[in-house]
């Protein structure tokens, strides 16, 4: 059973935090399975029979799309409605060899009686929004339908989700995406299941009721009358629908959910374009709630459609409260803190985990796939992994909101993959890996250590929930890694040029190099928790010992062992240090303690001298036990450890460097 001490000052701030945080976290999950009851409670939703076939204007986003934008133009050029009710339009800021292959592919169905326009402009002002908007002027009809370029929409999409704008002040009618390539890997599986916790739970719930629910870019049709009401398309954000499908439901316009409805889409097989894909959702929710909330508040509501309108915006928040908590958990086991959810109960804490994640999530997945549920779990423990890691990638997005930097569109690169057997890694928009990578690491290192941390503090029950993050920053981590390319357009059959070869041997040496650095990293913080940190938890241990007990020998032995365990002078406090954290004012401590024991071990157990001389012996190792929970935490911040630490991540930011000098190189090469 864990011993329950007082913490000191910072311990007891990082415990508050520790809480605190906790109960943020708890109040999301609990908030999603409050949807997952109102979606089941769901009706279906009304549709009315088209009495007439309405004018439609399909606008097609794209951006440099070569291996999926003529899927998309053939498969909305197929769908079963009169040509004479269709106006297509290709908005097309591709700066590679998709224009010249959209220009082509608009010109042949033109030539077959197509109303289709290829729309491009002068630069990518206001990136996919800016493309939205100024193509609204051109835009025919009542209604908007709009299409990513990874999209495939069946033939009869248009007959079936018109039919359920049956009321007017229907504005937006989303439909459920679906997956071409859901098993083409773990990363898709995982993507794909939290998509449809998305569409089937969330978006369901909010359908056909007060709540406001989102437009999610693509695979829905928009009212043109609710867009030009609602102010059209915004720019200040990376999230464009989000943004406009509040301002709309908040000047009164409904928005419904079709789950029957099923659009195909390809996920992102790169790990590195899935996190760019990521940080462009995390990073806009939190640029709309700064721009948005505001409005709700003060807007004549349900009080719960506020709550629920601050809950979805805001979500992302929950990252870097992830983070923080992982940061703190070590400390606070490494302060002997009881972190049980009831005293000397640790299994408690597990059960109330397990039934707030897995348990509670896979009956939702039984819920939700019916016989299919089984194969649907697998996929839950992928996702735990990849949402564990993601969270750095995501935590990077929210500050970057937070703290108002703007960033270019980046789009999500797709490579028209849709087989198990098909590749990506010699086609062109493969995305190297970032910064974020190093950032991964340093968390997975250090959950290494806090893993060793709770095993040598008799906290066991804390390492699988620490080894999930651990497991999800180093898997993020080695896929960014390994699914990074420096071989630009690499066409099947051909030759490697010589700066390519170089670009790989680089590649594959960076890889080495910080494989190793992680090594060397977790080998020396294993040895130095041993010869710092864990002396002093033995010695805390000890001194609890001789709280216990009045046995002149025993307390004599432990004294002697425990002036051998702690440093003879120095104080781990470097900025404003005390003498309660200094390690010789303990040594003088355990001298006195020592010479007390010699005084009355001799007297009689049952005299005065013996009982006050014990209450003194006690208080003091009392006093120096809470000395050393003091300067336990400030020697993991040690000015060796930090040095270390410094050149260690030095070492792996020069790593960084010269790939990227590398791939300069070679995109030089490429152009010349």
């Amino acid at each position: 059973m864990l011993t329950h001490v007082l913490p000191n000052t910072l311990s007891q701030f990082l415990w508050n935090l520790f809480i605190g945080i906790a109960m943020i976290i708890t109040l999301y999950t609990c908030n999603f399975y409050y949807l997952v009851a109102i979606s089941r409670n769901q009706k279906k939703n009304k549709s009315i029979e088209l009495k007439e076939i309405p004018t439609v204007t399909l606008q097609l986003p794209i951006y440099n799309e070569r291996y999926v934008a003529a899927r998309l133009v053939h498969a909305v050029c197929a769908l079963d409605y009169p040509k004479e009710k269709l106006c297509i339009q290709v908005l097309d800021d591709s700066t590679d060899e998709t224009y010249d292959l959209l220009e082509k592919l608009v010109s042949e169905y033109k030539g077959k009686g197509f109303d289709i326009q290829h729309i491009r402009r002068h630069d990518r002002k206001g990136y996919k929004a800016g493309a939205l908007r100024n193509a609204m002027k051109f835009a025919k009809g009542d209604f908007i339908a709009i299409f990513d370029a990874d999209f495939i929409p069946p033939t009869w999409f248009l007959k079936k989700a018109l039919t359920y704008f049956c009321t007017p002040n229907i504005g937006l009618v989303q439909c459920r995406w679906g997956h071409v390539n859901e098993k083409y890997s773990p990363l898709t599986k995982a993507q794909a299941l939290s998509l449809d916790f998305h569409f089937l739970v969330e978006q369901k719930a909010k359908s056909n009721s007060h709540l406001f629910m989102s437009f999610n870019g693509t695979a829905g049709i928009w009212r043109k009358q609710c867009i030009d009401d609602s102010g059209g398309w915004h720019t200040a954000t990376l999230v464009e629908d989000l943004d406009l499908s509040y301002r709309a439901q908040m000047k009164g316009w409904k928005c419904v959910f079709i789950p029957d409805i099923v659009v195909d889409a390809e996920l992102p097989v790169q790990m590195n374009a899935a996190k760019r894909q990521q940080f462009r959702w995390a990073k806009g929710s939190i640029q709309c709630a700064i721009k948005l909330l505001g409005g709700v508040a003060i807007k004549k509501i349900p009080v719960d459609t506020k709550v629920q309108a601050f809950v979805q915006l805001t979500r992302h928040i929950v990252h870097p409260m992830v983070l923080a908590q992982f940061l703190i958990l070590p400390i606070l086991l490494a302060s002997k803190i009881n972190l049980y959810v009831v005293s000397g109960l640790p299994v408690l804490t597990i059960i109330a985990y397990l039934a707030m994640g897995p348990v509670a999530y896979i009956l939702v997945i039984q819920q939700m796939y019916a016989k299919k549920w089984r194969s649907k779990t697998l996929s839950y423990f992928y996702l735990i992994i990849y949402s564990a890691g993601m969270s750095v990638n995501n935590t990077v997005a929210v500050f970057d909101a937070l703290f108002g930097k703007r960033n270019e569109f980046l789009r999500t690169p797709k490579f028209g993959i849709i087989k198990n057997d098909d590749d990506w890694r010699d086609k062109a928009y493969a995305l190297p890996f970032t910064k974020t990578t190093l950032l991964e690491i340093f968390f997975g290192v250090y959950g290494i250590v806090g893993i060793f941390i709770a095993i040598f503090s008799n906290n066991p029950v804390f390492v699988p929930i620490i080894g999930i993050q651990v497991a999800g920053f180093l898997y993020i981590a080695y896929l960014s890694i390994s699914h990074s390319t420096f071989k630009k357009g690499k066409s099947r059959g051909r030759v490697e040029s010589k700066a390519e070869k170089m670009a790989s041997n680089y590649y594959k040496a960076a890889l080495a190099g910080i494989i190793a650095l992680i090594a060397v990293g977790v080998v020396m913080a294993f040895e130095e928790y041993g010869s710092t940190i864990y002396p002093l938890d033995q010695s805390r241990g000890l001194l609890i010992r001789i709280q216990a007990t009045s046995d002149p020998q025993s307390i004599g032995n432990d004294i002697k062992t425990v002036q051998q365990l702690l440093p003879k002078s120095g104080n781990p406090v470097w900025i404003f240090p005390t003498q309660d954290t200094d390690f010789g004012m303990m040594q003088k401590d355990l001298s006195t303690m020592s010479g007390t024991l010699d005084k009355i071990s001799t007297t009689s157990a049952d005299t005065a001298a013996f009982h006050t001389g014990m209450l003194n012996i006690h208080s003091q190792a009392t006093t120096i036990v809470f000395n050393l929970l003091d300067a336990t935490p400030y020697m993991y911040v040690s000015i060796s450890n930090m040095l270390f630490g410094s050149i260690w991540v030095a070492v792996i930011i020069g790593i960084f460097a010269l790939l990227k000098k590398k791939k300069q190189s070679l995109d030089k090469n490429d152009e010349d």
